[in-house]
């Protein structure tokens, strides 16, 4: 986003990601703390399935980018982190993640730290 873009929020409740063959390409930022990763991890495995599926067949939704912000108290509270790594190295430039520590006590691993901002 930049300085004045219109953006749609969305807090808890009943929501769900389910572009159409046809649709616009958006760009999705992804916003969640602790456990709140459980249903925006889901739409990242969408968006994955979506994005594999328009590589190999050519047609199909075409994916904008995607940006996760998660947040926990420790990188040992951070759920599904391999799996989101993983799609960020199966989707350069398409899926990216910034995670954020607000408790962390011990030093944080290489595989995370350019990922990683907190304490």
């Amino acid at each position: 986003c930049t300085l004045d873009s219109e953006v749609a929020l969305r807090v808890g409740g009943d929501f769900f990601f389910d572009p159409q063959p046809g649709d616009s390409p958006v760009k999705l930022v992804l916003i969640a703390g602790g456990v709140g990763i459980n249903p925006l991890f889901s739409i990242l495995l969408h968006i994955a399935d979506l994005q594999g599926y328009q590589e190999g067949k050519g047609n199909g939704y075409k994916m904008g980018t995607v940006k996760l912000y998660y947040s926990a108290k420790n990188t040992s509270e951070l759920l599904f982190k391999k799996n989101i790594l993983g799609l960020m190295n199966a989707f350069p430039g398409k899926i990216t993640c910034r995670f954020h520590v607000t408790q962390q006590s011990s030093q944080i691993c290489k595989e995370l730290q350019p990922h990683t901002t907190g304490k």
